[in-house]
């Protein structure tokens, strides 16, 4: 079955909850760091002391990465950790955009009591969330060196954002240096998002 292209849009259908209709946990946070971790992936985007630089100013013909490649370029340097929490509302909406334009998913907007805006989405055919499930357990158990890159970091992003119904607590306790070493392959961006989301806890309390 065909997935997805990019990390984003992987990582928004995951995000879903079939049983409450909606995209929850810390979907917002998550969807920045995947599009960051996928422009690294791709190339465009290199580490230098511990801040996105671009590498390569080629579009990827991805209007969410783009925005993002964009982004990066045109201001001063940031540290990854920054970058995550800019434009989260952004790359929600043009993440869930791509998805209903390209039919992996229905979207029906209306409004909250007749008053404030919102977007109810569901997943056309849920075979596809579950090839992107077997795809993180895979990346678990299957040898390091054949793990595909791009699930890699689809899993180190999933763990560090704590999307339990994927990767519930005594799945990461178990797999957890395999959670590492995968995280080793992914860049940056585990850390860099694990750090924003205890700032924010912080900042919440």
């Amino acid at each position: 079955m065909t997935l997805p292209d990019s990390l984003p849009q992987r990582v928004f259908l995951l995000a879903y909850h079939p049983e409450k209709g909606k995209v929850g946990g810390n979907a917002g946070p998550m969807l920045r760091a995947a599009a960051l971790a996928d422009l690294h992936h791709r190339g465009r985007l290199t580490d230098v002391r511990g801040r996105p630089a671009v590498a390569v100013r080629h579009p990827c013909h991805d209007p969410v990465l783009d925005a993002v490649l964009e982004e990066v370029a045109r201001a001063k340097p940031h540290t990854w950790q920054s970058w995550i929490g800019r434009g989260q509302r952004a790359t929600f909406r043009g993440v869930r955009h791509q998805l209903g334009d390209r039919g992996w998913v229905d979207l029906r907007p209306h409004r909250v009591l007749g008053l404030f805006p919102a977007t109810d989405v569901t997943i056309r055919d849920l075979r596809v969330r579950d090839d992107l499930l077997a795809r993180v357990h895979a990346a678990l158990r299957q040898p390091l060196d054949t793990v595909d890159p791009a699930d890699a970091a689809l899993v180190t992003v999933l763990a560090a954002g704590d999307l339990r119904p994927v990767l519930d607590r005594k799945t990461q306790r178990a797999d957890k240096q395999r959670i590492r070493d995968l995280a080793a392959l992914s860049g940056p961006i585990g850390p860099a998002l694990r750090n924003w989301l205890d700032a924010a806890a912080v900042g919440a309390a």
